[in-house]
């Protein structure tokens, strides 16, 4: 199955180049991706978002950033935005560079996906309880639990997947929607040709790497900048950090998708405003598949394309990924 959202590459480019260029050097005992996360942790803090972690169920688990339980009342006049990151490292690495701008006009929820961070779930295992419809209903309790009862989503590449779910089971909660880099329309043709052009057998080589080397070789894939200059010691790092936990689990992920696993597209018109932002150059879901699932969702769908950036234009491009976030979620909805 096809998905990725491998935004680790493009985090270290931007977090590490410093730290390289100075020529600095770490003792065996400091791991630099705990260093780096504890940045991002607390740019999240500073947003004023705390780290929670709220059963759902009897059986699941969800870790998320949101308004401390303190000031759970207050900033009502702000509407509420849940963001869904896409598979590869948890949250705070996916949306670092979203959640400072986007806290000053809404009240943000950025939670871990079931698998991810520190969220997870004993239910049994089947492709029933591990596709991206299980996460979908995984997240709408959440915000049920919270006593969200309105909100828009953003869901990028995977967690586009969970966010189009979300506006069909439920819209009467969900508000807007936008998919960024998430190719929901996906075929079992558009995985087979991304396997090829990723030079891979099996998707999970990508998805789940084992080693520095996984990361280096993938990295053109997903990002318009490739990590050439980041030393084996800091790839093994975030390596082991952020993928030698829940691995089989993921795998389970990977496997449960509905989507892609035939050439029929299961894609219908939801009754959302819906804004699509996708990279010009993406590698992992074309352009192309942009302009047909703009077709399949009708239109109420807008597509904003931003240039020269590849499969993660909120970390390439943030600053106008933001803007489109901002201008498409506080805008009226248009009259039908």
């Amino acid at each position: 199955m096809l998905i990725i959202s491998l935004s680790i590459y493009f985090s270290l480019s931007n977090n590490l180049s410093w730290f390289v260029k100075k020529k600095l050097m770490a003792p065996s005992f400091l791991s630099v991706a705990k260093f780096v996360e504890a940045i991002l942790r607390r740019r999240f803090s500073s947003a004023g978002l705390s780290l929670q972690t709220l059963s759902i169920d009897s059986e699941t688990t969800i870790q998320f950033w949101g308004p401390p339980p303190s000031l759970s009342h207050e900033n009502k006049q702000k509407r509420s935005l849940l963001l869904l990151h896409g598979f590869g490292p948890s949250a705070v690495w996916q949306w670092s560079r979203q959640v400072k701008p986007l806290s000053l006009a809404f009240r943000l929820y950025i939670p871990d996906l079931v698998f991810f961070g520190g969220s997870t779930t004993t239910s049994s295992c089947s492709d029933e309880n591990r596709s991206e419809i299980f996460q979908a209903s995984c997240m709408g309790k959440l915000m049920e639990k919270l006593g969200v009862e309105r909100f828009s989503v953003v869901g990028t590449s995977y967690g586009g997947f969970v966010a189009y779910n979300m506006a069909k089971m439920s819209p009467e909660k969900v508000d807007k929607v936008i998919l960024a880099s998430s190719g929901v329309n996906m075929r079992r043709s558009d995985n087979e040709a991304f396997i090829a052009r990723a030079k891979c057998h099996r998707i999970t080589e990508v998805m789940l790497p084992s080693s520095g080397t996984d990361l280096r070789r993938f990295s053109g894939m997903v990002s318009s900048r490739k990590l050439d200059f980041v030393p084996d010691f800091v790839l093994n790092d975030f390596c082991q950090k952020m993928y030698s936990e829940k691995r089989e689990e993921k795998a389970e992920l990977l496997k449960g998708l509905s989507i892609g696993r035939d050439d029929k597209t299961n894609i219908t018109p939801i009754q959302q405003d819906v804004m699509l932002i996708w990279g010009e150059r993406d590698q992992v879901f074309p352009l192309k598949m942009a302009h047909d699932l703009r077709e399949m969702l009708g239109k109420k769908t807008k597509l904003k394309v931003i240039q020269k950036t590849s499969h993660i234009p909120q970390t390439e491009k943030p600053k106008e990924f933001n803007g489109t976030i901002m201008s498409f979620l506080l805008s009226p909805s248009p009259s039908i």
